[in-house]
This record gives C-alpha cells, structure tokens and sequence, in this order.
C-alpha cells in the first residue's frame, strides 16, 4: 500500500492548474503576470486602421497589410474559362483572359463571326479607344497617387529613415496630367 502513496508535493500553482482543467477552463491563467502590456485594439472584419506607418484591414478573420500591389494579388487567372469551360492551358490564355475576360479560342471564335458580319473595322476601332480609356484612367490615378505623395520620410533596405526636402510641383504635374491625356485622346479613332 505504501508504494501506491504520490510522494510528490503540488505547488499551488499546479492544483489551481489541475481545478481548471476538471472545470473546462483550460485557458485559464494560474498565475499573475507583471510587466507591461501595451493597449489592444481590436477590430472586426473589413476595419482599415494605420499602425505603425502601414495601413491594415482584416479579411477573412486574418490581420492584413494593404499595400498598392494589392489590385494584383487577385489577377489570377483561373483553370477553366468561363465562356467555354476549356482547360485554359496555352500560353496566350493568360493576355487574353486578363484582357478580354475568355481565352485564346473563344476570342478567336467572337472575332471569326466579327469578320463575317462585316463590323471588323468598327471592333478594332471600339478595341483600341477602350485600351486608350485605360491608360487614360491609369495614368490620371498613377499621377494622382504621385501628387498626393507624402515627402516627410524615407525608410531605406537598411532601416535608416531619411528626411527629404523639397516636393512635387502640382501645378506643372496637373499640366502635364492635362497635357498627357490631351494626346491620348487624340489618339483615338473615330
């Protein structure tokens, strides 16, 4: 019987341990912790905040940096396409999907029946005004982002932030955005 006897003494510790875990609270703390914490802030799901000079959201219930790649973290191109739910596995199927929204076949299907009703010259014209309307909208958001620019700071890869002096002439930029889609519009057919 007395080979049966716990010869092991418990800490308080380990019995407020043991009471917790019996009681379903396994999460629950045993001891008191000292030192500093800093405040939390919580958010819920689709919150933007800046912490740290960066700007944060959470997706999905996952805490996420927002950068200005983030437009391009969603251009996949998917497996099938989804006009004619082929495999999208030549080389050109990713251009023309992220271009025409199908792949390299079913474009070439839409422009054969283009051709035989006669409307080719009208399709290429309409093609080429849409890619100017493009890289008129990309350009005015690119110059916009480069106008609004801050010039307070600089982090280089070694970690050193350097302060720079000067800035961006908006009125000269602004002429130059006018400017610049000037000549691209005047670049489309009519």
């Amino acid at each position: 019987m007395s080979d049966n006897v716990l010869k092991k003494d418990f800490n308080k510790k380990d019995v407020e341990r043991l009471r917790n875990l019996v009681k379903g609270k396994a999460g629950e703390r045993t001891s008191q912790g000292i030192g500093y914490t800093k405040k939390e802030e919580f958010h819920k799901e689709g919150d933007v905040w800046e912490s740290d000079g960066r700007k944060w959201t959470i997706k999905d219930g996952i805490k996420q940096n927002i950068t200005k790649l983030d437009k391009f973290k969603t251009a996949a191109v998917p497996l099938f396409c989804p006009t004619c739910k082929g495999i999208m596995n030549k080389q050109l199927d990713p251009h023309y999907f992220k271009a025409h929204g199908a792949c390299l076949d079913c474009i070439k299907i839409k422009e054969t029946k283009i051709k035989n009703v006669g409307q080719w010259d009208k399709h290429k014209k309409e093609v080429s005004n849409k890619e100017i309307d493009k890289t008129i909208e990309e350009y005015t958001q690119f110059m916009n982002m480069k106008m609004n620019e801050s010039n307070d700071g600089f982090v280089t890869e070694a970690g050193e932030v350097e302060k720079w002096k000067g800035g961006v002439n908006k009125e000269r930029a602004e002429e130059a955005l006018r400017e610049g889609i000037e000549y691209l519009k005047s670049l489309k057919k009519e």
